[in-house]
């Protein structure tokens, strides 16, 4: 997927932990989680800006998009 998620960067800098997010968020760990870590293909704006108020950051700080490669065909 060319949209890279950059949760755990700002929470790192941040210094906050996952438990500490997930709880002010109001969102379980585990989905909170699959969030950091990318495992997920869509994010609730609800989520996202709940995310972005706790963090004081914006939607672009953690999001990333990086095109990917077009693999030519081999003939």
């Amino acid at each position: 997927m060319a949209i890279i998620l950059r949760l755990d960067r700002m929470m790192a800098d941040r210094k906050i932990s996952l438990n500490e997010l997930a709880e002010k968020v109001g969102i379980a760990n585990v989905n909170l989680s699959n969030i950091k870590t990318g495992k997920v293909s869509a994010i609730r704006f609800s989520t996202l800006n709940a995310i972005c108020d706790v963090l004081d950051c914006q939607p672009g700080d953690l999001l990333e998009f990086q095109r990917e490669e077009v693999k030519a065909d081999s003939e």
